[in-house]
């Protein structure tokens, strides 16, 4: 079985609500962001000519607004530079790290919620970036919950990919998080990377999956955190 390519990016800036962990913000790309997004789809046509890929024509990306937008510029620029035609399908399966219930509320709501209810013990004090923590109430996942399912859905689309197409490469266009706590899944970040690294807005990240079924990184950079840098991506 010959070498397949996951092509990850995160979406491209958007207009976030402050202080809010980005989950299912409802938001759109800010002007850079698309900017950011119609760079990609140029990088992507300039990339997959040096190695020589085949691109698959589905981009995959989450239901999140910044995610198809991100997505369809960039299909719509590298249609241009390669003449190949893409489509777009949003698979919840790439959303971020889902906080359920509590839903797109400022971390001091989320915690003033948790003190309100009885039911619940305060969070630990770092439970944004704490990659085991859930929120308990429904709906909510943790980090790690959140890349297990964007793993899984990797391997799936990946074993479509050599079974249905010649392609060799497939775009998903996701969230950082997720995304990093996916390529740990996968065997490709140890754990204290995950929070050592995030993602660049609309810059590519390339994971390989070897004819031996094994993950590597390709190519593409992650983005050095600062070191009090906020992870609530």
């Amino acid at each position: 079985m010959s070498d397949r390519f996951a092509i990850l990016l995160r979406h491209g800036a958007y207009q976030q609500k402050p202080g809010t962990p980005s989950a299912l913000q409802p938001f759109g790309l800010t002007a850079g962001g698309k900017q950011q997004a119609s760079a990609a789809g140029r990088e992507l046509a300039d990339l997959a000519k040096a190695q020589g890929w085949h691109l698959a024509p589905e981009i995959f990306c989450s239901r999140q607004q910044r995610a198809w937008q991100t997505a369809t510029a960039l299909a719509a620029s590298l249609a241009d530079a390669t003449g190949q035609e893409f489509r777009i399908t949003e698979d919840e399966a790439l959303a971020e790290r889902s906080v359920g219930a509590l839903a797109n509320l400022t971390i001091p709501e989320i915690e003033q919620v948790l003190e309100d209810d009885p039911r619940f013990k305060a969070p630990p004090e770092n439970w944004k970036s704490d990659s085991h923590y859930k929120l308990p109430v429904q709906g909510a996942e943790s980090l790690m919950e959140a890349g297990e399912r964007v793993a899984d859905f990797l391997k799936a689309r990946l074993t479509e990919l050599h079974g249905q197409t010649d392609a060799n490469a497939q775009i998903f266009v996701g969230h950082g998080a997720a995304l990093r706590h996916a390529a740990h899944h996968l065997g490709v970040l140890g754990f204290e990377d995950i929070r050592r690294f995030s993602m660049h807005h609309a810059k590519p990240v390339v994971l390989k999956l070897g004819h031996d079924e094994t993950w590597l990184h390709h190519t593409g950079a992650w983005k050095e955190r600062q070191l009090l840098e906020s992870a609530i991506d």
